[in-house]
């Protein structure tokens, strides 16, 4: 039996983008193509093979330690962002505000896919989710800048449906348009956590 799971869920790629290394915030910049490789996208703030710990992992690892980098992309649902978006009182949520690397449409409660799920285009460019990306107060800075007085509530509207960190499995291209399915690991949920 496979480790994975076939699902019959296909979602588009509606938008890429990159967080420029020289970022002076999160904010993502636009792209039509980009080549995903084992470091994750060249140029990207995010790239690299290994990263230092954050505090995301503080239960786990002294900041600054260097670890695995299973946070190379940030994979937003292009129907979550629109649920943000309108719980928040705008007509739409730009990527950019957010330091995105994708934004995936058609799968249904994305932020909820387990851990080790797969998406793989045509090509055989595979991405692994790691874990959901939690919300946080730097793209309700952002927004907030751009709109204000709607960037104070994304962290509480963003909960559950802020996407999920990913790293690169199988080099490869990825384009807007692309085509991605969604594989899941042969798993029951562990039964211990309550």
């Amino acid at each position: 039996m496979p480790e994975l799971r076939t699902t019959d869920y296909i979602g588009r790629i509606t938008w890429l983008g990159m967080v420029p290394p020289d970022r002076k915030n999160i904010r993502s910049t636009p792209l039509k193509e980009t080549f995903a490789s084992y470091a994750g996208f060249k140029g990207d703030f995010h790239a690299g093979l290994t990263r230092p710990a954050c505090v995301r992992v503080r239960n786990l690892h002294a900041k600054g330690t260097e670890i695995r980098n299973t946070r190379q992309l940030s994979i937003l649902s292009a129907e979550e962002m629109a649920q943000i978006a309108a719980a928040i009182d705008l007509s739409e949520l730009d990527p950019t505000l957010l330091g995105t690397s994708i934004i995936i449409g058609g799968i249904p409660d994305f932020t909820l896919i387990p851990p080790g799920s797969r998406l793989q285009n045509a090509q055989g460019t595979t991405l692994v989710v790691d874990i959901e990306n939690g919300p946080c107060n730097l793209p309700a800075r952002e927004i907030e800048s751009e709109a204000p007085g709607h960037g104070k509530g994304f962290k509480a509207a963003a909960q559950g449906k802020r996407g999920v960190t990913a790293w690169v499995e199988r080099e490869g291209p990825l384009a807007l348009g692309d085509e991605m399915r969604l594989f899941v690991p042969n798993q029951p949920v562990w039964p211990h956590l309550g």
